[in-house]
């Protein structure tokens, strides 16, 4: 029996280093499968965004934005796309929103074969309390979605 070749491989991140440890597993199987690497980061909605922008000049928040982006990209390249060898084609991807549904809704778009992500694997209080994207994306996910957890330390 073999294994179902994955052509559109999304790989959700959030920088931290349970993620660069899953984008280990999104980029083997992208480069086994000679499949498009999308590299997703979700930016979670700013329920104060519409505060700040009736009490911080125009300008002001036009700067942190644009920092903001520049971050995103530094992040992206330092992370994952150093890592990257010719001939493993791969998109850089960022949308705002709740995590687990634009996660769903992009996978949905562009016809992903799996989700690859990692997870902080809290317990108790601190699960309750945060919840879990990936457990969100893992029960509402249509495609198969591969949960990463933290690489066990020796």
């Amino acid at each position: 029996m073999g294994y179902p070749k994955y052509k559109k491989i999304l790989f959700c991140t959030d920088f931290s280093e349970n993620s660069d440890y899953a984008f280990e597993f999104a980029y083997g199987i992208a480069k086994r499968d000679k499949g498009l690497l999308y590299i997703l980061y979700v930016i979670p909605d700013n329920p104060h965004r519409k505060f700040a922008e009736n009490v911080i000049p125009r300008e002001t928040l036009e700067t942190i934005d644009k920092e903001f982006k520049e971050t995103l990209i530094n992040n992206y390249r330092e992370h994952y796309i150093k890592k990257i060898e010719n001939g493993v084609p791969f998109k850089i991807v960022a949308k705002s929103g709740r995590e687990d549904a634009e996660i769903i809704k992009f996978a949905k778009e562009e016809n992903a074969d799996i989700v690859v992500m990692g997870t902080h694997s809290r317990t108790g209080i601190q699960h309750a309390i945060i919840g879990s994207v990936a457990e969100k994306v893992l029960r509402h996910s249509p495609i198969p979605v591969f949960v990463i957890p933290p690489r066990v330390k020796s």
